[in-house]
């Protein structure tokens, strides 16, 4: 931690006065001496704390304003805990300075622990969790997914990869051929029936718990695409998983959806279509967000996982003739590099 660290202190004497609460309000006796170390940090401006005392461990957000905004976080994970979902518990609150005081779920995310022999398993428990979540009435306060959203996203990649990272401008051919993908993604995206999206669901953001899985990271969440979540969670910024084994998954997952009422495609072809064009709308925005954080923000480490991203766009680019077009497109932008 910095040695002069502002917010770290006043997130420390806040701390202190609602553990003092917390532990008065459960009749748990005096706070005991516990240690506060650094629990997560990711590409946003959030950090994240543990305290810890004996067996008792709580994680404090400490979310800047402006940068950051902890009211949505408060509001769905109230609306997911409502689902049955496994989210931590929101012990105190203080929105105006961006600090949470929150349960903890544990030290091991999905990422840490998972493999070829264990992820049917894992991922059979997020399916669940996910249809939980996705049973949910959209009814709530939410953004929508919509046009605008799905749009600014995709420009991402052409402002911060072709731009910033690649250091060129797309010729006015390459940008024509660009607003056509992109409005074909678009179009698929918003033909597609609506559910709750948490829109980061991939292992990274699963805790390994009881009851499994325990959810973070859903403070984006919005109303959208059905197969949105599905393919994220098999397509993850971090780890790759073989072609098959992810066609079994979804399939694992189109099925459990169809039993549980979930508005998916009633046809698998048209539902893997669908899957299949959304992650591309995907890839292509966390690739620009990665080239973002790196020229923006000064975190270039996320870089290296954008060859990954590719390599997914091309494994669908293979079986989706219709991508043909965006194909040659990054053809030739990575032959100018």
């Amino acid at each position: 931690m910095p040695e002069h660290d502002l917010r770290l202190e006043l997130l420390q004497a806040w701390l202190q006065e609602q553990l003092l609460n917390l532990f008065q309000r459960n009749a748990w006796g005096d706070v005991p001496a516990g240690t506060l170390t650094a629990a997560s940090s990711d590409a946003s401006f959030r950090r994240y704390f543990r305290w810890q005392a004996g067996e008792r461990s709580f994680v404090v957000m400490d979310a800047p304003p402006p940068q950051e905004n902890c009211a949505p976080f408060v509001a769905i994970d109230h609306l997911l805990a409502s689902a049955g979902v496994h989210v931590p518990t929101i012990h105190a609150q203080d929105l105006a300075r961006g600090f949470l005081l929150l349960g903890d779920l544990g030290h091991q995310t999905y990422l840490d622990i998972i493999n070829p022999e264990n992820a049917d398993g894992l991922f059979a428990d997020a399916i669940d969790a996910l249809l939980a979540l996705q049973r949910l009435p959209l009814d709530a306060a939410l953004p929508s997914y919509d046009d605008a959203l799905l749009r600014r996203e995709l420009e991402l990649f052409p402002e911060w990869y072709v731009g910033r990272e690649l250091g060129v401008s797309l010729s006015a051919e390459q940008q024509a051929s660009w607003q056509r993908v992109s409005q074909l993604l678009i179009d698929s995206a918003l033909a597609q029936p609506k559910v709750l999206v948490h829109r980061d669901y991939m292992p990274r953001n699963l805790m390994h718990s009881a009851p499994n899985p325990g959810v973070l990271d859903f403070q984006d969440a919005v109303y959208g695409p059905v197969t949105y979540d599905i393919t994220c969670l098999f397509k993850d910024a971090f780890l790759s998983w073989p072609q098959a084994r992810v066609e079994g998954w979804l399939g694992d997952y189109w099925e459990k959806a169809r039993v549980a009422g979930i508005p998916v495609q009633a046809e698998f072809e048209a539902f893997h279509r669908a899957s299949d064009l959304m992650g591309v709308q995907r890839h292509l925005k966390v690739i620009g967000i990665f080239a973002r954080i790196c020229h923006r923000d000064g975190k270039p480490r996320y870089l290296s996982d954008v060859p990954r991203f590719f390599a997914y766009i091309d494994e669908v680019i293979v079986r989706r003739p219709e991508l043909a077009e965006l194909g040659s497109l990054i053809a030739q932008l990575q032959a100018g590099r």
